[in-house]
């Protein structure tokens, strides 16, 4: 979500926070303490997001939002992120963790899904306090200070002056170690609750054990808002010291020396107290799972058992390094250097592992079942309308054999479900958001040669959605199917007179119909590698149903009725029901298979110059995902060099080092990863065709590490603020004069070289055969 306020308001938060832009100082600003790290590790800032934005287009434009990122510890694409807490809810678009709040509410086991505007979900909240009970965490929370915080990818670490102790925080995959340290001799109260706002959740304290268990009820919104989703977060907390005092609460019934509750719409939670001498620390390791308490317990004693705080720290960071050196970047500023590695790290959160250490997994769609992942993760969270576009595609580079399970893992979505998942969210069916783009992900994997799954079963599902219908009513309104696939193929567009109200986003006739398009075109793709010939001729027909909402008087993608005409009045530069989050203007270049084809329909001259007013009259929104592949059209047109000059813009004004370094919702990584795609240099304009387009690479050296071949590395010469175009290119000393670099080429390994200048060379890659590929020319 991307968030309007008043201009005053923005400037004031910029003049207060600074304004940190990709050209800034040599400094980095982390929003809290130096961390002290070394390496490529140091790079990382998880407060990046976390604030309003303090982007110069932020400030510039009045416009500002949360990036709602959250500073997420544990190893990358963790079941449970650990995470202080400022926010006590699981509501929807309330991140766990916002950078201007003033109080810490304790430590969270969070499957926030970062930076999006969704819901956490099987949460719970330990909250240290000192010697008087709370249970209100308004009365609970302490103050704290950014200066008093430390926070890392393995690490977070706060000085709590009300309680007089400091709080420290590791993780792993699915197991956390908390660790408190009072400077004050005696006996110290801890809370814990799960986070159900439906007040369902339940607790209980094993004294004996020294450990408390609970679970936190899941339940869905969007399609089958509210209802159970057939499965609970469980957790497992265990104290390395006895309880002196135990008992429950719910709501402000306190109850003492009992030993748990179940919540009745009612807030649930539970208290211990612990003694402990000045500066011995309390510690807490605890765990979680998505099938029993005693899986979660297992988890525990197989992640961490009696490993040491540091030593997990350790291992998570260890984990984390190995993770960001698949990219080595040399030369830029050190806020270029943030900015990057703390977008690779915000690329790694999710899709989150769903497996527990005996590969169980709760069964999709509600159930109720405990599967078995056999020789493979499972994994959930796909926000796949934000991250089919650059996040699965980065992936393909430099993780593909978490590609591999991310698709086994949608197929057995498919499997249990009966129907290939659109948006699959806290293990259930959604239909939030549009299109259809679990094709676009496995097309794409699967064509670039990643294909360690049945493509088989794949295929028949991919299939199915795109040319089946559920039977009954309750299936398709419970999210199974494509949303008005029925007037698509009717019309070859999505009518006005379909108001699609059987799915959260109602309504958006264009847009989905271009998203349909484009998903009929990468399944096209899959049908002809198959062999599947009346397939392929029928996907590739409606590839090129995009044209049937292209309005020929305007130029524009335009919404259109059942009779052929065009909505009236028209007017593209404002926003309008039929378009998804944006303005005709936005979507009239989201046909990502088929631009040469836009060219012929718009004419090339209006195509380049109504591109160029789209940048310069600021009609370009960066803040959110549908116009993320524009900046890289005018390839398509042989002008590369515009390219160049608006992709170094957007990096200086969208992203910066700080807290408020995000300018819109980094939608579980799409915004960071459009960032890390765009400072090496190449961009996934359209997935399914297994090639890059050419932007202007910012640093100096970027050296890939796919593990697949030899490293692919990319050189730059004289490259700097102001020498943004390309002059010149070659690939393994050969000479280099294309606007896209194919797929094959960065896993086999090589080196692609720039010179680089601050004047436009308008004859690089801009000959017929220097244009990446289009349908129409193919």
């Amino acid at each position: 979500m991307h968030t309007s306020i008043n201009l005053l308001r923005s400037l004031l938060i910029a003049i207060f926070a600074g304004i940190l832009t990709l050209a800034g100082s040599c400094t980095t600003e982390k929003g809290g303490t130096k961390t002290g790290e070394e390496g490529l590790y140091q790079y990382v800032n998880p407060l990046i997001g976390t604030a309003e934005a303090t982007t110069k287009n932020a400030s510039s434009e009045g416009t500002s939002g949360h990036g709602q990122t959250f500073p997420a510890v544990g190893e990358p694409f963790a079941m449970t992120s650990w995470t202080p807490q400022t926010r006590n809810t699981e509501k929807k678009c309330v991140s766990p963790y916002y950078y201007g709040d003033s109080l810490f509410t304790g430590f969270r086991g969070s499957h926030w899904m970062s930076g999006s505007c969704t819901q956490d979900y099987g949460s719970f909240t330990l909250t240290p306090m000192g010697d008087s009970l709370y249970t209100d965490p308004m009365k609970m929370g302490a103050p704290f200070s950014h200066e008093q915080e430390e926070t890392t990818p393995a690490y977070y670490r706060l000085n709590v002056e009300k309680y007089n102790l400091t709080a420290e925080l590791t993780g792993a995959c699915r197991s956390g170690i908390m660790k408190f340290t009072y400077n004050n001799p005696g006996g110290n109260y801890f809370r814990v609750k799960p986070n159900s706002d439906e007040g369902s959740g339940y607790i209980e304290i094993l004294p004996e054990k020294n450990e408390i268990v609970g679970y936190n009820p899941i339940h869905r919104i969007y399609q089958g808002w509210g209802k159970y989703a057939g499965y609970n977060g469980y957790f497992v907390i265990r104290f390395n010291k006895p309880f002196e005092a135990y008992g429950v609460s719910e709501g402000e019934n306190i109850q003492s020396g009992s030993t748990s509750a179940k919540g009745n719409n009612s807030q649930v939670g539970s208290y211990v107290k612990i003694a402990c001498e000045a500066n011995e620390p309390v510690i807490a390791k605890a765990a979680t799972s998505f099938t029993s308490i005693e899986n979660a317990r297992e988890n525990l004693d197989k992640e961490v058992g009696k490993k040491s705080f540091e030593t997990v720290r350790k291992e998570t960071r260890q984990k984390w390094t190995d993770a960001l050196e698949k990219i080595k970047v040399k030369g830029g500023t050190e806020n270029q250097k943030t900015i990057f590695y703390t977008g690779l790290y915000h690329s790694m959160i999710l899709p989150r592992v769903y497996t527990d250490v005996d590969g169980s997994y709760p069964g999709f769609a509600g159930d109720e079942q405990v599967h078995q992942a056999e020789n493979f993760t499972y994994y959930e969270d796909f926000s796949l309308w934000d991250t089919y576009r650059a996040l699965h595609p980065l992936y393909t580079i430099i993780a593909p054999d978490k590609t591999n399970d991310m698709i086994r893992s949608l197929l057995a979505k498919a499997q249990q479900g009966g129907w290939l998942p659109i948006f699959p969210s806290w293990n259930s069916y959604t239909s939030e958001m549009i299109g259809d783009h679990a094709i676009s992900m496995i097309g794409d994997a699967w064509l670039k040669g990643i294909d360690d799954f049945n493509m088989d079963t794949a295929y028949h599902y991919m299939r199915k959605n795109a040319f089946d219908q559920p039977e009954d009513f309750d299936t398709y309104k419970d999210g199974k199917g494509r949303r008005a696939l029925d007037s698509y193929l009717k019309y070859g567009y999505i009518p006005l007179e379909d108001s699609v109200k059987h799915a959260f986003h109602q309504r958006e006739q264009v847009s989905r119909t271009l998203e349909y398009a484009y998903d009929d075109f990468v399944l096209s793709e899959v049908a002809k590698k198959l062999g599947q010939t009346e397939d392929y001729n029928k996907l590739r027909q409606r590839a090129g149903y995009y044209r049937n909402v292209f309005d020929t008087t305007t130029d524009y993608m335009r919404g259109r009725h059942q009779d052929g005409s065009w909505i009236t009045p028209f007017h593209p530069r404002e926003k309008a029901t039929y378009i998804t989050e944006g303005t005709p203007y936005q979507y009239t270049w989201y046909v990502p298979h088929d631009l040469r084809g836009l060219i012929s329909l718009m004419g090339k001259e209006k195509y380049i110059s109504r591109l160029d007013t789209f940048f310069k009259g600021r009609h370009y929104w960066h803040g959110n995902e549908p116009s993320h592949q524009t900046p890289y059209l005018f390839n398509y047109a042989g002008q590369p060099y515009r390219t160049q000059a608006v992709v170094r813009r957007i990096l200086n004004e969208e992203y910066g080092a700080g807290p408020g370094g995000l300018s819109g919702n980094d939608d579980t990584g799409q915004m960071s990863a459009w960032a890390v795609f765009t400072m090496m240099g190449f961009y996934p304009v359209c997935p399914g065709v297994p090639e890059y387009i050419i932007g202007s690479p910012v640093f100096d050296e970027i050296t890939i590490h796919t593990g697949q071949g030899d490293p692919f590395v990319i050189k730059t010469k004289n490259n700097g603020k102001d020498n943004v175009y390309i002059q010149s290119a070659s690939f393994n000393g050969n000479e280099f004069n294309q606007g896209y670099i194919e797929h094959e080429k960065i896993i086999e390994g090589g080196t692609l070289q720039f010179q680089m200048g601050s004047s436009p060379n308008t004859q690089w890659a801009d000959e017929i055969n220097s244009l990446p590929y289009s349908m129409s020319n193919n």
